[in-house]
């Protein structure tokens, strides 16, 4: 009778114990029909710009692709023209530089000032946080900004776009709580073994923040490469113009004589030369995110959440 008992009730907590499979209701139905909608609304024009850079130009004069519809016959004339232009070359070089620089410099001035902060005891800590919050709550304006950078002799200058915005205040913060929840026993232990702030920052803290330094690092090479505004602001000199500025110029352009060497001898229509542009453009984030995409989650997750 007691083994009958202690069976049933294995049986019975088995089944509390399963979860439930919850239907889908109206909402959830018409959550993921809006979804779906939008992930149409951005899929097709991406879609748009792959097939005519693929479409050879006999089809394309003849009016032989379809939105909806892969090329019967496929292309590279298009990115192999785009490619051995010196402007793209350079353009995309400049990008580059910029994205690689400017990474970099924000990635030491957001990491090196988010761990002075996470010291409770450092002199006027509340006064320099408080500075910071203001200037992100309240912006000076783009004349001040570039009233600033003039004055310093900055313009045609790299320096113009990565100064002006050093730090992001979003980031350090984010950086900051990260840094906060790293256990406070790590960097005692190494103070006693006699190392100091650098060392126990360059050894101990940066390879435990490998996710959050990817992520903001991802955010920031976002930002520089498809900057568009601040190098047409600040950047005068052709020979520094980034490949947002020259795709700016080439889409808008009504043909690519300024663009493709030996025009007259280029079989890809201008259209396919236009959207391979975009395409090429593009490639860099996308082969980079996949390879930060584990530790992106994870970094924007632990370092927005506060103890």
């Amino acid at each position: 009778m007691d083994q009958s008992i202690q069976v049933e009730s294995t049986v019975n907590r088995k089944r509390v114990s399963r979860p439930r499979k919850r239907k889908l209701e109206v909402f959830d139905w018409g959550v993921l029909a809006f979804l779906l909608i939008v992930l149409l609304i951005t899929f097709i024009p991406l879609w748009y710009v792959v097939i005519i850079s693929f479409t050879p130009l006999q089809l394309t004069k003849a009016g032989g692709y379809n939105l909806f519809l892969p090329p019967t016959q496929w292309s590279f004339e298009a990115y192999r023209q785009m490619l051995s232009q010196d402007a793209f070359a350079h353009a995309f070089f400049n990008s580059v530089v910029l994205t690689v620089s400017g990474v970099t410099v924000n990635l030491i001035l957001t990491t090196l000032t988010a761990y002075a902060l996470t010291f409770k005891g450092l002199p006027g800590r509340n006064i320099f946080l408080t500075l910071i919050i203001f200037t992100f709550l309240f912006n000076v304006g783009l004349i001040p900004t570039y009233m600033v950078v003039k004055n310093l002799n900055l313009l045609d200058n790299y320096l113009a776009i990565i100064l002006p915005g050093g730090i992001n205040v979003y980031y350090l913060l984010v950086m900051k709580v990260f840094f906060q929840n790293i256990p406070a026993s790590l960097r005692e232990s190494a103070l006693i073994d006699g190392a100091n702030e650098l060392q126990i920052l360059w050894n101990i803290i940066l390879p435990l923040s490998k996710p959050i330094l990817l992520a903001i690092g991802l955010f920031y090479g976002v930002f520089y490469w498809n900057d568009f505004f601040n190098p047409i602001l600040y950047l005068n000199s052709g020979d520094l113009t980034p490949l947002p500025v020259l795709l700016y110029n080439i889409l808008n352009a009504g043909n690519m004589n300024d663009y493709v060497q030996d025009n007259a001898l280029y079989t890809a229509p201008v259209q396919a030369l236009k959207m391979a542009a975009v395409i090429l453009a593009m490639l860099p984030m996308l082969f980079v995110y996949p390879w930060i995409q584990r530790y992106f989650t994870k970094g924007v997750l632990i370092g927005s959440v506060k103890e």
